[in-house]
């Protein structure tokens, strides 16, 4: 490992000690993972979102509409999808785009990724915006984003007059290079 990586200082070497840890952990629970009930409500004709494959993430998010919707150039719509869920305290929920529907149709979701906290109990929307130059449409039932659960830590403030220092340091926006 050490000819892959540059040690500079004891400080890496903790935090690639600590990553390799997790590292390790997940493999050994690879198989093991936590599943959470959760209660959803699904006022559409769509199934409910499920993980495609073994290895998925996410589960996809359908259109809940009437009928089509067209979204011109640069436009955005919230999207429906019929879906309220009550999530167990200590998880999230992220609306996040589908790879598929950007690199063919140019559309994304606007503030990826989309957070429901586990208090809220209304309408799953998304945000779509069509990024290509050409109008795109939304069908009844298409695929429109995925919902990735996970937990979160909570955090409290320590107001300091300064922050411990490091190698970075303030820079930021490329400062450690580009390859």
């Amino acid at each position: 490992m050490r000819g892959v990586f540059q040690i500079r200082n004891t400080r890496t070497e903790e935090h690639r000690y600590g990553f390799n840890k997790i590292i390790k952990s997940m493999k050994q629970e690879q198989n093991h993972l936590k599943t959470f009930a959760v209660q959803i409500v699904n006022e559409s004709d769509q199934p409910l979102p499920f993980y495609a494959t073994e290895g998925s993430s996410g589960m996809d998010l359908y259109a809940h509409i009437a009928g089509e919707i067209e979204l011109k150039s640069l436009e955005r719509k919230l999207i429906p999808t019929g879906l309220r869920i009550a999530l167990p305290v200590g998880l999230e929920a992220q609306v996040r785009p589908r790879s598929g529907l950007a690199v063919k149709k140019g559309i994304t979701v606007l503030n990826s990724p989309g957070t429901i906290d586990s208090d809220y109990r209304g309408e799953l929307k998304v945000i779509l915006i069509n990024l290509s130059s050409e109008t795109a449409v939304i069908k009844p039932g298409e695929r429109i984003a995925q919902l990735v659960v996970a937990p979160f830590a909570r955090i409290e403030w320590e107001l300091s007059n300064e922050l411990s220092s490091t190698d970075r340091g303030e820079g930021g926006f490329g400062s450690t290079g580009v390859k």
